[in-house]
């Protein structure tokens, strides 16, 4: 089991200005970019409550063991918007304090204009986008309590360039980067910082099950770098983001792709 809240966190390399060991919340956290980025904040000694609508209380249980700090797991839709008080709470009783999100739930929506499913469309936009600027409405009181507080949203390279198969993820990971600019701009006098990450082709289960091998190699090709991203350097962008060496960045994006978006298609 996880250990309880009142686990001693692990040693961290804390410095002058590092952003409290509040508790983070990161969406999507049972498997993926989300796992990924949970583990990676644990590892500086951050608690973390993982929210995903499948059961992520296998991921808190390994990610806890290795690394010795509180690791919640808690069963939530994020479309759900009755379910995110209640979700927050569980958070609070759970790590004491939240000050950091990581909006790590997205789905895809592969269907282009002119066979566009109504429903699918705003579930791409309910998950990766409005969730996002929900969560934060619920959870902005504890982010102003506590200076150094960050959220990071993970958007992707397709809301940088256009893919004409893809309107609705598109949509939502443009929407994501003015969502971004927005808080920013908002939460700045709070000092609470706000960023998104933009990923490649990142290797994981979603990219897997969306993509036919034949697509996986052409995405592999195009990454001057030659290899698809892993969850992990999506990972290390966050954690950077999120640390006090990022405590003069706000209201930006990271590009993590490998180098697809430097050259020309």
């Amino acid at each position: 089991m996880p250990p309880s809240p009142s686990a001693s966190p692990a040693p961290s390399d804390a410095s002058p200005g590092a952003p409290p060991a509040t508790g983070v919340i990161v969406t999507g956290g049972a498997s993926g970019i989300g796992a990924a980025s949970a583990r990676a904040l644990a590892a500086t000694g951050r608690p973390v409550a993982l929210w995903d609508r499948a059961d992520p209380a296998g991921a808190a249980e390994e990610i806890a063991a290795e690394h010795s700090v509180p690791v919640h797991p808690v069963t939530v839709d994020v479309t759900d918007t009755a379910a995110l008080a209640s979700a927050a709470a569980e958070t609070r009783a759970a790590l004491g304090s939240i000050g950091g999100l990581v909006h790590a739930a997205g789905i895809p929506g592969p269907a282009p204009v002119g066979a566009l499913d109504e429903a699918r469309w705003d579930a791409v936009l309910d998950v990766n986008l409005r969730a996002q600027a929900l969560i934060v409405q619920e959870i902005l009181d504890d982010l102003k309590a506590h200076p150094g507080s960050a959220v990071v949203g993970i958007s992707s390279i397709e809301g940088l360039v256009g893919n004409a198969f893809l309107p609705a993820y598109c949509a939502s990971k443009a929407g994501l980067l003015g969502l971004t600019r927005s808080l920013a701009h908002l939460l700045a006098a709070d000092g609470v910082r706000v960023n998104a990450v933009c990923p490649g082709y990142i290797d994981t289960p979603m990219l897997r099950r969306e993509s036919p091998g034949e697509m996986v190699d052409g995405f592999r090709a195009k990454a001057p770098l030659g290899r698809l991203g892993e969850a992990s350097d999506v990972a290390n962008a966050v954690r950077f983001l999120m640390g006090a060496e990022a405590s003069f960045i706000t209201g930006a994006h990271l590009t993590v792709d490998g180098g697809v978006t430097a050259v020309e298609h």
